[in-house]
């Protein structure tokens, strides 16, 4: 093992992600071999010893992938200050490595989402120069006017950032015409861009779903449900950017977390999943 940046060791290790571990850094929580890691810095886990809170960092564990489909009124956090479920307490009876979901859905958002403990695999999906696509259904109370379309592809600022989709098209309406869905893209999926979207365009979001990211999609999933990540999965991930194609992910056969899943015996073999 060479020298490696020391947020990529701690994501390695399956601490955190990247991202964190770069702040845990600039806030002064990791040291090595005694003294307060510098941003940049690299290390040997072989010969450093690197502590994060005074706590040793371990070598790295097996690198683990999941597809989640994340119900609504759970978190997309490790942990939560007010005791809500959050979306590691879904995988943990069954997951024994230290995952980590990658990007945000938030309380009351449902969809896929990606939990990992692969910091390099994160970064790639997080960062919007990957060009990795988000795609959601979004349902709205009637529908977008032309002038309210314009408003919706023009973008709004989130989180001081200026944001637009890559795509909006009118899905289906709700019997009564009462309330359309909109397939929406977007490349970061910051905070509540796809709601803050919807709002400068003067409608509320009523019910938000992400279907997809970047190639990665199973209309198979139910909420709660989640599933490894296959072999040709991650390397369409890897790949991804924002004009590759994004094809339907096959529907595998449900697996809970007590044992493996029933297969018709002329069936070929599917990856597992566990709810």
């Amino acid at each position: 093992m060479t020298e490696e940046r020391i947020q990529k060791i701690i994501a390695r290790s399956g601490l955190c992600s990247r991202r964190d571990a770069d702040q845990m850094i600039a806030d002064g929580r990791v040291t090595v071999d005694g003294r307060v890691a510098m941003p940049g810095e690299k290390a040997d886990l072989r010969t450093a010893r690197i502590k994060v809170d005074g706590r040793a960092v371990k070598a790295p564990e097996q690198l683990r992938y999941f597809l989640l489909y994340k119900p609504r009124a759970v978190m997309t956090t490790c942990d939560d200050p007010e005791e809500r479920k959050t979306v590691l307490d879904i995988v943990k009876p069954v997951v024994r490595e230290r995952v980590y979901p990658v990007g945000r859905l938030d309380y009351h958002s449902e969809g896929l989402l990606i939990l990992t403990n692969d910091g390099d695999l994160a970064a790639r999906i997080a960062h919007p120069r990957f060009g990795v696509v988000r795609e959601y259904l979004v349902k709205i109370r009637g529908d977008l006017t032309p002038s309210e379309y314009r408003k919706l592809m023009a973008g709004t600022s989130v989180e001081g950032r200026h944001v637009k989709p890559q795509l909006a098209q009118r899905s289906s309406k709700v019997r009564g015409g009462k309330a359309t869905w909109w397939r929406l893209e977007v490349l970061e999926g910051r905070t509540h861009e796809v709601r803050e979207l919807f709002l400068s365009a003067g409608h509320h979001v009523q019910r938000l779903r992400r279907t997809a990211i970047g190639p990665l999609r199973d209309d198979s999933l139910n909420p709660g449900d989640f599933r490894t990540i296959t072999v040709k999965e991650l390397a369409l991930l890897r790949s991804a950017n924002s004009k590759s194609k994004r094809p339907p992910i096959r529907r595998v056969a449900r697996q809970s977390g007590n044992g493996p899943a029933k297969r018709k015996s002329n069936a070929r073999k599917r990856p597992e999943r566990k709810r």
